[in-house]
């Protein structure tokens, strides 16, 4: 069972608050035939022949091939353990539990995801979660001002451009100042950061897919006493050096990768981890290890005085519900695969990426967008519009190319390539994409 029904009791209860006798009396305001419209349902039928119904149905859809999408959401393999675990009750929430002495199971579970996000990103404490990886930027850069006591903002023009429209609202909102650094040649160039400047912001990957060498603009943070905050795909950490090996203070992202479908964007989590020096500007829960009297290990919420159920007016975030049930399933992936498994499948991505790139290279009017290295994704520039191209492409049931905002140049689109495709895919998608483009 997925809810908790109401009893009739509750039922009756409510009724009697809003003056009603009868469930039917609350819609009692709608016309008849909207109430009870004709529908030629069909008799019923058994189980067996309601699935062959919905069978020849079913066939009626347009058959979808795996999706070669860009934009930060991919289409990754989800292990039915994921599935399984994440499906059972002692799991199926969106909250952190408030009361640990009957919650240590959820607690002692978040605490393993808080764990494994520090090992993946280098740094030392990571919090039990955010919205996705949009709020989790614009949390950390709010981290960073509160810890520097500036107003300024300077982040890379290839942190996701949706990433920059969120940060930008949540900046405005209290005051502070955005500016964007422009690419050079597809990649963030390393400047003197501004005085008054409180947090840098670069992406590795970054929105075009090119791998950065953010390591310069950290120090150029550092020297002129900002922090920097570091965007990251979490199945490249796998691969690349951690975002606190190149000096990151703080590091931000989606944890879309780790084992969760693509669902239209979202239900996803943002991942947020720091250095233990800014805990207390942590926004979000934070769960810890300790003992109790008799010295058994246990896991409570810890920090609570940053959080706005019991200091609103100075809390360092109004996040109260995370994304609790999708960070524990990040969490079981990570488990399931173990370091040499994440590695495993963020290496078979490069390699088909790196495959697709050099197959769409051949299709005659399409170009490279930069000689950078790339991880999983990159951007081509087509001869053609891309939303037209991605349309073209969708009606051979294809789903890939796509478009790129033109702040960034003419014509651009971004392909992804990922564990799932096998090489008939590739070889499909630019067989189509020769015909679009002829």
């Amino acid at each position: 069972m997925d809810y908790a029904p109401h009893t009739e009791a509750e039922i009756q209860e409510m009724l009697k608050r809003v003056g009603a006798e009868r469930l039917e009396d609350l819609f009692r305001h709608l016309p008849e035939e909207i109430l009870n419209p004709e529908i030629a349902l069909p008799e019923p039928m058994p189980e067996w022949a309601v699935l062959e119904a919905l069978r020849r149905l079913a066939e009626r859809n347009k058959p979808a091939r795996k999706a070669f999408l860009g934009g930060g959401i991919r289409s990754h393999h989800v292990p039915p353990v994921v599935q399984a675990l994440a499906g059972r009750g002692e799991f199926l929430t969106a909250y952190t539990p408030y009361q640990p002495e009957v919650s240590q199971g959820v607690l002692q579970a978040t605490f393993e995801y808080q764990t494994m996000i520090a090992e993946l990103t280098g740094l030392e404490v990571a919090n039990a979660s955010m919205y996705d990886g949009a709020t989790a930027l614009a949390e950390g850069v709010l981290l960073a001002l509160r810890e520097t006591g500036r107003m300024g903002v300077l982040v890379s023009q290839g942190v996701h451009p949706e990433y920059r429209a969120v940060l930008k609202a949540y900046l405005e909102a209290v005051g502070a100042e955005l500016k964007v650094l422009p690419l050079e040649g597809g990649r963030t160039p390393s400047v003197p950061v501004p005085e008054g400047v409180g947090a840098v912001v670069g992406q590795n990957p970054n929105y075009l897919g090119a791998l950065e060498d953010l390591a310069p603009l950290a120090e150029a943070a550092h020297r002129a006493g900002a922090l920097f905050v570091a965007v990251a795909d979490p199945l490249s950490l796998g691969v690349l050096k951690p975002p606190g090996a190149y000096g990151a203070d703080i590091a931000v992202g989606d944890g879309q990768s780790l084992g969760l479908p693509m669902g239209y964007g979202g239900p996803h989590f943002g991942y947020l981890a720091t250095k233990k020096a800014f805990v207390r500007q942590l926004p979000g829960r934070l769960v810890s290890e300790t003992v109790d009297a008799e010295g058994r290990r246990g896991f409570i919420l810890t920090l609570q005085a940053r959080e706005q159920y019991i200091r609103r007016a100075k809390a360092k975030s109004n996040i109260t519900t995370n994304a609790q049930l999708t960070a524990l399933m990040g969490a079981m992936y990570l488990a399931a695969l173990g370091p040499e498994g994440l590695k495993e499948v963020a290496l078979r991505g490069v390699a088909l990426a790196h495959r697709l790139y050099h197959l769409l290279l051949e299709v005659p009017g399409v170009e490279a967008f930069t000689p950078a290295p790339f991880f999983n994704e990159f951007a081509l520039r087509l001869p053609k519009p891309p939303e037209a191209v991605r349309k073209a492409l969708a009606a051979r049931s294809l789903h890939a190319a796509t478009p790129v905002p033109e702040e960034y140049g003419e014509n651009l689109a971004l392909f992804a390539a990922t564990e799932l495709h096998e090489e008939e895919d590739l070889l499909a998608l630019r067989d189509a994409l020769k015909e679009v483009l002829a």
